[in-house]
């Protein structure tokens, strides 16, 4: 849900959750590292360090009788433990948590009342969300950071040649010539972090799938490369945070929302499709109604009969990727809400906005960069938006930073094409992009 928030002038957003598009009409065209902030007990003085999480837990239960519903759903524990404290100090813990009696068909003096608080709380629901969302606006400008970054350096865990700009190029080394695939650069955060806990498994001599130990690295290297254990251990928690996936969906890991996904396909020849019909995802203009299932003529659209050219303002600015998703949806929710975007003057309707921005000469004009490269502006206006689709990063065509050497695109393991289909991670991962959500 996108956050309430405050205009400059005053006024608050009225857009409370992403709107949804008109319907096409008929026959139409994932913390980085653990914080290093103490958990404190909601209801004493009691505190411990950010990774004695089941001490405080263990605490909390047995002096103060209080449960804490899903605690590994928690962006932010220490934040959360914060809030609850002080919301504690305010009015009693009966105000907020349900009561659990034991031993209810007991004798009184028997019977315990313990407390639980959860997420079936609206507060408490809405403060878990909050804190989702603060952690993957971190993540994703983390992301951002390490897919710009020049400055890497570092030597190939398994031929020790040096590697040094960014990060994609030891990256697609090793699954290169090595063989050894951690996914793609771009789905990858904390890369540095992530490379060091692979390197230190390999200094203490263990194998990176199944985690056993040798006596000496010839013997660790035969037995990777005869068991074809030169990948990760999936089922490995600890590497969990190093994929975006994870912060994507509340709770959920990777392999949870690929199962999901793919958990009904299978092979069935006697299936009949012949009945199915699709509804096309169309992308909707900027300035009005108009759809098109095809990105060329929306975009051809929006320059004839708008004079609007993301493609140029991309191009001009130099804008990222994340920037044009937020640009995207500043436009869209100021148009929404009768407001021009460049100058910020609120109209009655969205027609006269829209009359004012081309009489004024303010189609392409933007306000300053912070107005609209805010946070909360990663999240989509409108639901499904097919736009922000086919968005991409800056080519540098306007003298930007050169990058004329492209990333190559290293090709998955096709050897078993139908298992890749019902498993591709690329494939959640995408369909999460386009959502931006």
């Amino acid at each position: 849900m996108a956050a309430c928030t405050a205009s400059k002038d005053g006024e608050q957003d009225s857009i409370l959750e992403p709107l949804c598009f008109p319907e096409s009409p008929a026959g139409g065209g994932g913390g980085g590292a653990a914080g290093a902030e103490p958990l404190l007990c909601l209801l004493c003085a009691e505190s411990v360090g950010p990774r004695d999480r089941d001490v405080l837990l263990r605490h909390v239960l047995l002096q103060h009788r209080l449960v804490i519903a899903d605690v590994k759903l928690i962006a932010d524990l220490p934040k959360y433990l914060l809030y609850w404290k002080g919301r504690f100090l305010e009015q009693p813990l009966t105000d907020f948590c349900s009561v659990i009696k034991t031993n209810s068909t007991g004798p009184v003096e028997k019977q315990e009342e313990y407390f639980l608080l959860c997420d079936i709380l609206p507060e408490d629901r809405l403060l878990r969300e909050k804190l989702q969302q603060k952690r993957l606006e971190e993540i994703l400008e983390q992301q951002q950071k390490e897919r710009d970054d020049s400055s890497f350096q570092r030597l190939c865990m398994f031929c020790s040649e040096e590697f040094t700009g960014n990060r994609s190029s030891l990256l697609n080394h090793m699954a290169r010539e090595h063989s050894f695939s951690i996914g793609l650069p771009d789905n990858i955060v904390y890369c540095n972090e992530f490379l060091d806990a692979l390197q230190s498994k390999l200094d203490n001599l263990q194998c990176l799938y199944c985690e056993k130990t040798f006596r000496d690295k010839t013997t660790l290297k035969d037995h990777m490369r005869k068991k074809a254990h030169r990948r990760i251990n999936a089922g490995n928690r600890e590497y969990d945070r190093f994929y975006v996936i994870n912060y994507l969906e509340l709770g959920k890991t990777w392999e949870e929302v690929q199962s999901e996904d793919d958990r009904d396909l299978v092979d069935d020849e006697d299936d009949d499709w012949s009945d199915w019909r699709a509804h096309p995802v169309c992308a909707v203009c900027l300035f009005c109604d108009q759809q098109s299932e095809t990105m060329d003529k929306i975009y051809t659209h929006m320059q004839e009969a708008h004079g609007f050219d993301l493609h140029r303002l991309r191009t001009d600015l130099n804008l990222k990727f994340y920037q044009q998703v937020k640009l995207v949806n500043f436009i869209r929710r100021e148009i929404h809400q009768s407001r021009c975007y460049g100058c910020q003057e609120r109209f009655g309707c969205r027609a006269e906005v829209l009359e004012h921005i081309v009489a004024a000469g303010h189609v392409m004009k933007l306000p300053e960069t912070s107005a609209w490269d805010q946070p909360q502006y990663y999240f989509p206006t409108y639901e499904n938006d097919a736009l922000l689709c086919t968005l991409t990063d800056s080519d540098g065509e306007s003298g930007g930073t050169d990058r004329s050497e492209d990333v190559p695109v290293i090709a998955e393991d096709i050897s078993n094409l139908h298992t890749l289909k019902q498993t591709s991670v690329l494939k959640q991962l995408l369909r999460n992009r386009s959502s931006c959500s």
